[in-house]
């Protein structure tokens, strides 16, 4: 065989490890993980399937080119594929496995990614569904994926039942049914084949380099993964499950309900005590805990401590956590594919809930010791308590530190930046406070946060964050601004306040609609405020400062309920289907602005790959690290403006910590 340049891969495996709760880094290695069918191209040659599970051997100078950075690898969701191979690879030929990075880094049982390729990543560059069956109905490919294929998973991949007809065993094997085993690998066969045929399809708009670089750091970061407190975890999912026991238990005695959490039979009970409710959601029980006699407050209020969920967060921690004490690929590349930011996956970390309360480590110490008498005793609400700790179950390993650094208000710079809004880029360039500057700027009155006029900084905080990508009083109302204390009437008001105040930002809304439709409607290059237009072969591209684009399928002009004329394209909606999305110049704004600021953060974690990033949310980067390590030195380096957008003032600020939290 000639030297070997890409090999195209496609892997079934078995592990008793639950792949969607756990994750592929756990699922890898469970004791039992195999590697069943191993499908393979060889630059670019006829598919060949090995039938690892029936004997079949991989040829050997495949199995060097796994782990040789010279060739390089692709598989749809290749991570996934990446992962299984290093373990097999560790296990079966460990002469031919070689890891990454440095000493002491915590990446060092996986192949590197550098010369690995993800078809799903370039999907979803190109704005395409993240399912390989989702993207080859889309593409119209000659080679769909299977339909059998969920079943033949179901059926060779995951433990079965055993029962009295398969003669109790808990895993079917090629010989339990031969006419589905050699379907499966005519399945495999075709995922192959699948995934070179969208290579094809997209060969005319490659992904550039730098998104590949971007992606193998992602990789890493994942690899790594972070260290979970697992004493704090188990206790608190012990000290939960005892806190509902009594809260129910206080429920069941006050209302002499059978089962007080069905909400048919509590409706009914505040029914018979003269309360008629619609709803008893979390936002609904806060509002009638604000007017109810007393004696029903009791029962909301226990209501409401047991709809507190925070024991699902530590039961997915312990799913996902590996044997090592960490949990990793938490992170999925390109989740967001219409600004390329990241979705959270298995804990979630872009998802946790806020930690306000004082005395954090003494409630994080009793809860970790297991001391629920007196945590009752000091808390009135232990579940509170057990969901604000969710954070510190995070902690860097032995003799490290994490360093937590975030920029400031990114997304309001960068839209302000782009707009050329001179009096909030004059606010940032002082560190001033943006809500007050807001505020000041909408009432024509000094704010100050805690001075004079300071009320009004919290109807500038609203009107932020609701008002900037062409929201009014609906964005208003879904932001809370009724509950934080606004009247109804106060609402249009604040929304023409914050135009006016912002004409620039206005400006910037309408002229991207205009670039957009005449860009669809022409076929013509277009700009505006240093962001590029372009249309090419059926998709619509918009051009950002780092080079990066964000593509849109098959837009075109239709027409808005307001009979006007409106943008849509092709794309994942609300419904999580593929269909139609009408779209207009603040949307496109706003996938601008977001998209812009995932670039930023990106430049932040190239500029800081030297150290160990083990997490990001947002717009922020958690940092394991040495003591020594300086925390100025971070933040300064993290706050570096990217050479693609000189001029924008950046700032990042940051806290050291032996548990992550929200500082």
């Amino acid at each position: 065989m000639a030297e070997i340049t890409s090999l195209e891969i496609d892997i079934e495996s078995f592990s008793s490890v639950d792949l969607k709760k756990c994750g592929v880094y756990k699922y890898a290695e469970s004791p039992d993980f195999e590697i069943l069918l191993f499908g393979v191209s060889v630059d670019g040659g006829d598919v060949t399937v090995y039938d690892l599970a029936s004997g079949d051997t991989v040829p050997e100078e495949i199995i060097r080119a796994l782990s040789d950075d010279s060739v390089i690898k692709w598989a749809y969701n290749a991570s996934f594929e990446r992962i299984c191979l290093s373990v097999w690879l560790r296990r079966n030929y460990p002469q031919h496995f070689s890891s990454y990075s440095i000493e002491g880094d915590t990446v060092r049982n996986y192949l590197a990614p550098s010369s690995w390729r993800c078809s799903l990543v370039w999907g979803a560059y190109m704005g395409l569904p993240l399912s390989l069956e989702g993207i080859g109905k889309v593409l119209k490919l000659e080679n769909q994926k299977m339909a059998e294929g969920k079943a033949l998973i179901r059926y060779f991949c995951v433990p079965c039942k055993p029962t009295k007809a398969n003669g109790g065993r808990t895993r079917n094997l090629p010989e339990h049914d031969q006419v589905k085993w050699s379907t499966f690998i005519a399945y495999n066969k075709r995922d192959v084949e699948t995934e070179m045929a969208i290579q094809q399809k997209l060969s005319k708009f490659p992904v550039p380099e730098f998104l590949w670089e971007e992606y193998h750091l992602d990789q890493e970061i994942n690899d790594r993964g972070i260290q979970l407190d697992m004493a704090l975890v188990e206790q608190a999912i012990a000290i939960d499950e005892r806190s509902r026991e009594e809260l129910s238990a206080k429920m069941r005695q006050l209302t002499a309900l059978e089962n007080p959490n069905s909400v048919q039979q509590m409706k009914e009970w505040l029914t018979k005590h003269g309360l008629e409710v619609d709803s008893l959601d979390k936002k609904a029980v806060k509002e009638l805990l604000k007017t109810v006699p007393s004696e029903l407050a009791e029962v909301l209020e226990l209501r409401r401590q047991l709809a507190k969920s925070s024991v699902k967060k530590y039961q997915a921690m312990q799913n996902a956590v590996c044997a090592d004490g960490r949990a990793r690929g938490m992170f999925q590349f390109y989740g967001a594919n219409r600004s390329g930011r990241w979705a959270g996956r298995l804990i979630q970390l872009q998802n946790l809930p806020q930690n306000h309360m004082a005395h954090l480590e003494d409630a994080r110490s009793l809860v970790r010791s297991g001391d629920y008498a007196l945590l009752s005793a000091l808390y009135d609400s232990v579940p509170e308590v057990l969901s604000e700790l969710i954070r510190t179950a995070f902690v860097p390993r032995d003799g490290y530190k994490f360093i937590v650094s975030d920029f400031s208000a990114i997304e309001a710079r960068v839209l302000s930046f782009l707009a050329g809004e001179s009096w909030r880029l004059k606010v940032f360039a002082e560190n001033g406070d943006i809500y007050c500057a807001s505020a000041s700027a909408m009432f024509h009155v000094p704010v100050e946060k805690h001075g004079q006029n300071a009320h009004l900084r919290q109807k500038g905080k609203i009107a932020e964050l609701a008002l900037g990508y062409g929201g009014s009083v609906g964005a208003l109302k879904s932001m809370g601004a009724l509950e934080m204390g606004l009247s109804e009437e106060e609402l249009q008001p604040l929304v023409d306040a914050w135009r006016t105040s912002n004409p620039n930002i206005v400006q910037l809304w309408w002229d991207v609609d205009n670039a957009v439709k005449t860009t669809v409607r022409q076929r013509l290059d277009t700009e505006t405020h240093g962001i590029r237009f372009r249309y090419r072969s059926g998709m619509l591209f918009i051009v950002l400062p780092s080079g990066r684009q964000l593509c849109y399928v098959k837009p075109k002009m239709g027409t808005n309920k307001f009979g006007g004329d409106s943008v849509t394209y092709e794309g994942v909606g609300s419904t999580k289907k593929w269909e139609r999305i009408e779209s207009y110049g603040p949307k496109f704004v706003e996938n601008i602005v977001q998209a812009i600021s995932r670039d930023i953060l990106m430049y932040a974690m190239r500029t800081l790959s030297h150290c160990f990033i083990v997490g990001h949310v947002h717009d922020e980067l958690i940092i394991e690290c040495g003591m020594d390590v300086s925390l100025d030195a971070v933040c300064d380096q993290m706050g570096r403006t990217p050479p693609w957008i000189e001029g924008l003032n950046l700032r990042a600020d940051g806290y050291e910590t032996m548990f992550y939290k929200k500082d």
